[in-house]
């Protein structure tokens, strides 16, 4: 008799498992953890356009969108995860791409971990790429005709972005709005990275082609021309809290080309934020018109730079001035300008005190400036002459954090696009972004070199913002953002991970009841 009514209990706890098992698995897959899939959008599939799809999206999925075909504005709201972003890729048909066009904000991306590649993005009326959001990759695109801001990282939400191998050109307006704009949210992100590689940026409409207020920028082997203002802007965070991290930057193997007489590069601020950081200028081309204005422009808050093995060539062979430092704030409290074997043209002025070995000269030698193949021939005074990577040095007690101890690439070749070049060598390392003696060779793999992740946010949900934890997007100031990034409000979703925990409460009620509780 006692065996006999034993077997209630056993039989209560094992359908209590099996059915918790079943409902458990169910409910994982509900949540998107069970497997990613794949969506295709365009004609004869199943989506017609891309928010259908954006809604329902999870970690690794794959949405494939077809080319030879133009979808309409985008916002994706859900997240992938560190090890399964969510991607979202172009497949050319005829050569191709999908355009993406219209809209306020043509795409914009508040959910972190996405990877968007292979797509043509055009048209919006305020900004064409936006994003306040953590992990967001940018490869393989073209930004083209945005009457305002191109690519566009919001002052609040925004974590670590990398863009290459894309092409941004006629963007931005005015003295505000930029083709590349970029921002990292130093609370909610700490210690964000913005890299941007082997990417041409042309024709700028307004502002300066690349303008970033990143807690880290890490600019690699890109050819930047043909900006209204400055090519390149490397500032501090808007409102210059000095609660702020030091906010530090690294430009390595570029071309700057000015077709106009504006300053080249400005670093440290804008009046409205200070970096009070360190600057790394290593291996980069600068090509100059005639009448120009200084390469470097040092303004606010800076704690030092350093140029290493650059080459400054003015058309027509022109002396040219080097840096200028009267609107420079020293937060060391002096000067702080150290470089080595950079090439200048004669006559130059506002030469650094702190540069050692600088060649001057007539004329670089390119290979064939006027089809701009910048490297050096075989006759010139670049060959041969730069300081190895492993011997630069910084400022004493100032050394630059992390900094990149290799070449390996070029910047892609202005007529052909962005392409990622091999840099040859043949252990005598030449001034300026290309090696001379060697053919241009396109690399076959991308580069892996990670970006460095904050390091908030591991334990975050895979799906759905979550208030007050850093990840996803913030709230709007009273202002609605600075710097006209103003935001749209917060994002309103229920993470799916909620139905796991009523699902787990479900099981523990039937084991319960079996036992008899």
């Amino acid at each position: 008799m006692k065996s006999s009514m034993n077997k209630w209990p056993d039989i209560g706890r094992g359908w209590a498992s099996k059915t918790g098992a079943k409902l458990a698995v169910a409910l994982l897959v509900a949540s998107g953890a069970a497997r990613a899939e794949t969506y295709r959008v365009g004609a004869g599939e199943k989506y017609a356009t891309l928010q259908e799809v954006a809604n329902v999206l999870s970690p690794g999925d794959v949405v494939e969108v077809k080319g030879g075909a133009s979808y309409g504005a985008v916002r994706f709201e859900r997240h992938g995860s560190v090890d399964k972003p969510i991607v979202i890729r172009g497949i050319s048909v005829g050569d191709r791409r999908p355009i993406i066009q219209g809209g306020r904000d043509t795409i914009e991306a508040v959910g972190d971990h996405y990877v968007f590649e292979n797509l043509e993005i055009t048209g919006g009326s305020f900004r064409c790429f936006f994003h306040r959001a953590h992990d967001i990759t940018l490869r393989h695109v073209v930004v083209r005709d945005c009457p305002a801001h191109g690519i566009l990282g919001a002052d609040e939400g925004s974590g670590s972005m990398l863009l290459e191998s894309s092409e941004i050109f006629r963007c931005g307006e005015g003295d505000k709005r930029h083709p590349i704009y970029m921002a990292t949210d130093e609370r909610a992100h700490p210690g964000s990275v913005f890299r941007m590689q082997f990417c041409y940026v042309h024709d700028g409409k307004g502002g300066n082609n690349v303008k970033s207020r990143a807690e880290r920028n890490e600019i690699y082997f890109n050819w930047i021309e043909g900006a209204l203002y400055h090519e390149l802007e490397l500032i501090g965070p808007d409102g210059a809290d000095p609660a702020l991290a030091r906010e530090d930057s690294e430009v390595i193997g570029n071309v700057f080309r000015k077709t106009n007489d504006a300053f080249s590069v400005r670093v440290g601020g804008d009046g409205t934020g200070e970096t009070n950081g360190r600057y790394r200028f290593v291996h980069n081309t600068f090509l100059l018109e005639a009448n120009n204005r200084a390469v470097f422009r040092l303004f606010d808050g800076i704690e030092s730079i350093e140029m290493h093995n650059n080459a400054i060539y003015a058309k027509g062979g022109g002396p040219i001035t080097v840096v200028r430092t009267s609107d420079a704030k020293w937060s060391t409290g002096r000067e702080l300008i150290s470089g080595a074997n950079n090439w200048i043209p004669k006559g130059s002025t506002s030469v650094p005190s702190g540069w050692q070995g600088t060649l001057v000269g007539t004329d670089p030698m390119f290979e064939n400036l006027g089809e701009l193949d910048l490297r050096p021939s075989a006759q010139s005074p670049l060959r041969d002459a730069a300081a190895p990577m492993q011997a630069l040095a910084a400022p004493p007690s100032y050394a630059f954090p992390r900094p990149r101890a290799e070449l390996g690439f070029q910047p892609p070749r202005r007529p052909i696009g962005p392409r990622k070049l091999v840099r040859d060598s043949d252990g005598k390392p030449d001034i300026g972004a290309y090696e001379g003696g060697f053919e241009f060779a396109e690399a076959k793999t991308v580069e892996t070199i990670p970006i460095d992740q904050p390091s908030r946010g591991a334990d975050a949900p895979a799906l759905g913002p979550v208030p007050g934890s850093g990840i996803g997007p913030s709230r709007p100031t009273a202002a609605g953002g600075r710097c006209g990034c103003g935001l749209p409000g917060d994002v309103k979703e229920k993470a799916p991970w909620s139905l796991v925990g009523i699902g787990l409460i479900a099981i523990r009620r039937l084991r319960n009841r079996a036992k008899g509780c």
